[in-house]
């Protein structure tokens, strides 16, 4: 296969944004977009990785997931129009037009199908700017039980309906990352998994779709799973070519965590601790991240608190909105409000900041393409200015100029 020069994606991410861009992405990352044509142009796979309610949007050239599918979107006053064959678009709050905005268009290698005859965008996918990502086992013994699923999770659901398989094998993986750097300048790849019913919970497929994925092309890669029975997998995932680990904990509070999710709540906290400094100890600090929705029922300080906790044993707090999807026992619930978001991210970020483990410095992943969260815009010291003020103004000037 040839390498292409040229690719479909978005811009590379500019390294400071307007005070107006942050808010909005703030507020749309919080109530979400509706689109008027939501097919036109777009990928046809809806969402992002796996059975996601977002679009990748790119604004002021940051690019980010927004909601679009879910039921706040669908009483967002942000709307945007069908995009061009350029993927460019207007963005309007209440009919007044406030931005240009762009999407991704469709991958190429999403033209392709593997050597058994399955499209490679059913084996991954790409996500935000320049992220592959995949779920490798598409099922999960949490998921079979309505007393153990997790509230908010979907994953049977792209298996339900066709747009995935349930296992993705090391070659069919191998074989679409290697497309997907070739043709679409793919820059890191994220693998995740539902839970099996084996002590490792997830680590040995991993292994061995590292190890065949780092034979056939050079790209960083963060894996994802519950932590394993035995802290020595995580130095097999190290040998196999990982370059980085989440695990993780969704809520913080144990209330929560057992309300959210039950079956995962039987994995303690205490064990997600020890597993996150033996992480740490073989892919060093920064490298190892946690994913915590906010919006689910945790507080504030409750979220801050968990985070310095993490940040001190070398993991990164990857903290995002809480986006509802439909068809999940969640879907009706709210999206957290942009004020509360702020009131996390913002000293969080600052705590980021202070603990120097930046996104930029994450070799892979969530944390490094930060697509599903406003954090690395804090944690660079961006975020101070008055979002709200900065989003009123923007909106008044707009209403100016179309009046």
């Amino acid at each position: 296969m040839s390498t292409a020069t040229a690719s479909p994606l978005t811009p590379t991410p500019s390294p400071q944004l307007s005070p107006q861009a942050r808010a909005l992405i703030t507020e749309l990352q919080s109530k979400g977009l509706r689109l008027q044509d939501p097919g036109a142009g777009l990928p046809s796979r809806r969402g992002g990785a796996g059975p996601s309610d977002h679009k990748a949007v790119t604004i002021d050239g940051h690019t980010v997931m927004i909601p679009v599918h879910t039921e706040p979107a669908f009483n967002s006053p942000f709307v945007a129009e069908a995009p061009g064959a350029d993927g460019r678009s207007t963005l309007k709050h209440a009919s007044i037009p406030i931005a240009q905005i762009e999407f991704p268009r469709t991958p190429r290698f999403y033209a392709l199908h593997t050597a058994d005859g399955v499209p490679y965008s059913h084996i991954a996918t790409l996500h935000g700017r320049d992220v592959l990502a995949t779920t490798v086992l598409q099922t999960c013994i949490r998921y079979e039980s309505r007393k153990k699923t997790c509230q908010f999770c979907a994953i049977g659901q792209s298996l339900a309906a066709g747009r995935t398989i349930a296992h993705k094998t090391p070659a069919q993986l191998a074989e679409v990352a290697k497309a997907a750097v070739e043709l679409d300048g793919v820059k890191h790849m994220v693998l995740t998994t539902g839970t099996p019913a084996t002590p490792d919970r997830g680590a040995a497929i991993l292994v061995d779709s590292v190890r065949a994925i780092r034979a056939a092309v050079s790209i960083p890669i963060q894996v994802q799973c519950e932590p394993p029975d035995d802290d020595a997998w995580f130095e097999r995932l190290r040998e196999a070519g990982a370059d980085t680990i989440g695990m993780h904990l969704e809520a913080v509070s144990p209330e929560v965590r057992e309300r959210i999710m039950p079956g995962k709540a039987s994995v303690p906290l205490s064990r997600y601790f020890s597993a996150f400094e033996a992480a740490v100890k073989v892919f060093g600090r920064g490298q190892v991240s946690t994913y915590i929705l906010a919006g689910l029922g945790d507080s504030r300080e409750a979220i801050l608190d968990i985070g310095q906790r993490l940040l001190d044993i070398g993991v990164y707090p990857f903290v995002v909105p809480f986006v509802p999807i439909s068809g999940t026992p969640l879907e009706g619930h709210p999206a957290p409000d942009p004020a509360f978001m702020r009131s996390v991210l913002q000293p969080l970020g600052e705590m980021v900041a202070a603990a120097h483990m930046r996104s930029t410095d994450i070799k892979a992943g969530c944390g490094k393409c930060g697509a599903c969260s406003s954090l690395s815009v804090y944690e660079s010291g961006e975020g101070h200015e008055g979002s709200a003020s900065a989003l009123s103004a923007v909106l008044t000037s707009a209403a100016a100029l179309t009046a």
